[in-house]
Order: C-alpha cells, then sequence, then structure tokens
C-alpha cells in the first residue's frame, strides 16, 4: 500500500466519496462545479491556498471524462489547473477523423493520447505511470467496458482488492494508467476501441459510459463498504459523504422526433447517450433510496428529489449522506438557471468544442444555485 493509501485508510472520522458522471467536453461543467467546491471547503476548513480536493476526499471515481477528471484530482491537481486543461486542450482531443476512418468512428485519438500522457507525467514524471502509482493521492476508481467479455471493468488502485495483487501476472496495478482512462473515454461511434494487454490476454475495451455506471456513484459507494473489495469502511449517515456531479441531462432533447428518423445512422448517433442518460439517473435513484440526500434536482414528477422525508421507507437509518449536482439542459433548464440565451443545442453534445464557455457557464450557475456548505457539516474535518 502506498503511503498516501494507507493515510487514507487508517485516518478516523468520516470517509468522503466523490463521483464523477461520464459526458465528452460536457466535463468541464462539472470541473466548475468543482471549482466552487474547493473554494468553499478552503474557506470552511481554512486550508491554505494549496488546498486540493485530494486532500478532502478518500475515494474519487469517474467514467469517461469523469475518469479524466477522477484521475487529475487524485493526482493532486487543482480545479483551476484541470479546467485549463480541458480549455486548452479540449479541442485538440476532438479531432476529426479521416473520412474513411468516420464510417468506424467520428474522432482520432492519438492526440488525446498524447494529451493524457502529458498530464500524467505533469504530477508522476513518467507518462507511462501505472494504476499502482505512489502519486496518486487518494484511492480511484476507473470504470471501463471490456468488449471482448462483454461486461464491465471497475478498475481501482486499492492494493487489497484480488485482482490487484503484486503476485499476480495480470495484476491491475501494473496497466498504464493513461491507457485505462483512455480506454474509459472510447465511446461507441466517437472513438476507436483501445486494446489493452493484461497478463498475457488481450482486451478490447470501450468507454465506460456505456455500462450501468456512466454514474458511478453508487457503484463507488459499494467498492468503498462492500467485502469482497477489502476495504470494508464503515456504512451510516454520519459517516459517509457521497458526492456526485453530473455532466448535464437532456431529457427534452427529441421532443419533435419523427418516427421515420430513426433510422440506422440516428440509432448510432444517439444510443450511446441515451444509455449514459439512463444509467446516470439510475445509479442517482439509488444513491437517494440508500442515502440521506441533502441536494438533488427532481428526478422526476412521481418521485420527485427523494429529499427529507420523502426518501425514507426502503432503508433505515440511511448508508450515506448523498448529495447531487447537476444541470437540466433544455431551454427551461437553462432559464432556470439564469442562462435564457445559452441554446441547448450548443451544449446538449458530447463533443460541443465549440461552446466550452457556455458549458463553464452552466456548470459555474449549478455551482452558485445548489452547492451550500452547510450541507456539509459533519463533514468538515
Amino acid at each position: 500500500m502506498t503511503k498516501a493509501l494507507d493515510q487514507k485508510n487508517a485516518k478516523e472520522g468520516p470517509r468522503k466519496l466523490l463521483a464523477l458522471d461520464g459526458g465528452g467536453i460536457r466535463g468541464i461543467m462539472a470541473v466548475e462545479v468543482l471549482a466552487r467546491l474547493e473554494d468553499e471547503l478552503r474557506q470552511a476548513l481554512k486550508a491554505g491556498d494549496d488546498f486540493v480536493l485530494a486532500d478532502y476526499f478518500d475515494y474519487i471515481a469517474g467514467t469517461s471524462t469523469g475518469a479524466i477528471i477522477a484521475t487529475c484530482l487524485s493526482l493532486g491537481m487543482s480545479a483551476a489547473e484541470i479546467r485549463k486543461f480541458y480549455v486548452e486542450s479540449g479541442p485538440a482531443m476532438f479531432e476529426k477523423a479521416s473520412w474513411y476512418r468516420r464510417f468506424k468512428y467520428k474522432f482520432e485519438d492519438e492526440k488525446l493520447i498524447a494529451k493524457l500522457q502529458e498530464v500524467i507525467a505533469s504530477k508522476t514524471g513518467d507518462p507511462l505511470a501505472t494504476l499502482g502509482t505512489e502519486a496518486l493521492r487518494t484511492y480511484l476508481l476507473l470504470i471501463l467496458r471490456n468488449a471482448t467479455t462483454d461486461s464491465p471493468w471497475p478498475l481501482s488502485n486499492n492494493p487489497a482488492a484480488k485482482y490487484n495483487d503484486r503476485a499476480r501476472k495480470d495484476c491491475n496495478l501494473d496497466l498504464p494508467l493513461w491507457q485505462l482512462v483512455r480506454a474509459s473515454t472510447a465511446a461507441p461511434t466517437y472513438f476507436p476501441p483501445e486494446v489493452v494487454q493484461v497478463g498475457e490476454q488481450s482486451f478490447i475495451f470501450v468507454d465506460g459510459g456505456v455500462t450501468m455506471y456512466n454514474n458511478p456513484a453508487f457503484q463507488l459507494f459499494l467498492m468503498a463498504t462492500l467485502g469482497a473489495y477489502k476495504l470494508n469502511w464503515p456504512t451510516g449517515e454520519d459517516r459517509i459523504l457521497l458526492v456526485s456531479v453530473g455532466t448535464g441531462t437532456a431529457a427534452n432533447a427529441n421532443a419533435n422526433l419523427a418516427p421515420d428518423e430513426l433510422n440506422l445512422l440516428y440509432n448510432a448517433q444517439s444510443i450511446p447517450g441515451a444509455l449514459m442518460f439512463s444509467a446516470s439517473n439510475e445509479q442517482d435513484l439509488l444513491c437517494r433510496v440508500f442515502g440521506n440526500c441533502k441536494s438533488g434536482a427532481m428526478i422526476d414528477r412521481e418521485v420527485w428529489d427523494l429529499t427529507g422525508e420523502h426518501g425514507r421507507g426502503v432503508v433505515d437509518p440511511k448508508l450515506f449522506t448523498y448529495m447531487r449536482y447537476n444541470a437540466e439542459l433544455t431551454k427551461e433548464g437553462l432559464a432556470a438557471l439564469g442562462l435564457p440565451n445559452v441554446k441547448p443545442a450548443d451544449v446538449q453534445q458530447l463533443d460541443s468544442i465549440d461552446h466550452i464557455g457556455d458549458l463553464q457557464a452552466v456548470g459555474r450557475a449549478v455551482a452558485a444555485r445548489d452547492l451550500k456548505i452547510k450541507d456539509f457539516e459533519g463533514f468538515l474535518q
């Protein structure tokens, strides 16, 4: 076990978990929420200017673009550094594929790989640093989908986990960190898959967003508490804080869709997003049922937001304290954020690189409206 993980595991007091959704370049919205959270926590904890979220959270999870952010955070990057990375590198990471390759995917991956290796090297000194690197300051969970075995692969740097045993030839801790992050971002039709050599076997990986864990929040809770994962952190509303940050939803994006538009091209372009949306909602719902939800938008008109007494009944007492920050990227949702001039079509796509400024504005508006430091009472230590 690395020194950082040993300190996280041995510490007294409540555990703090952070989960980050997938969503392409819309990840910059989550970065803006995290920037506000970092500032609020720095003030509440009376921490110095060098305070970063890796100093606060014990376990950070991410899927797809969330895997990029989670890795950066775990490496000790500030929200400002991650913002700069997205703003300056985002357009390069979405480089259009050659015309003859666009029948398979829209974007090349060479510049994305280079950017990932560059940012990892800046914190580890090695672009090929592995999942077991001592530079990671928190427990880290990355969600991938193994297309070869047709199964989700949640990989963590937890040294006690079964497949992280250093005696194994296929020890996951020996896998290059950049390659795991790249695999988690390999959204079908957007980027080519990533082939990873695990021991003596070669596997094809695609975006973790096309599993049930595009929002990895509930899976993160399970991996921190279930005996099978060998962390066994104790549960309870005062013992675990789970913060979940989304990349926006667009539930009414197809309101004007005609039946004859449901062709092969439409399905190829829309199915990844539809899967991500459904998976995020399910994970959010589970977290609100099993956890005490302090903050979160309406799920639907029947159950509403499941905060307070509305969320009681199935599990009592609750197993953790939960907060969810996300935006509705419809005309009505943007207007409610005070952004009536932001066009929904400009911020709904996973590759909206021409509208990074608008996405940042959405993230800042969500943070200003929903993030209340008083909700963190009991976890400010």
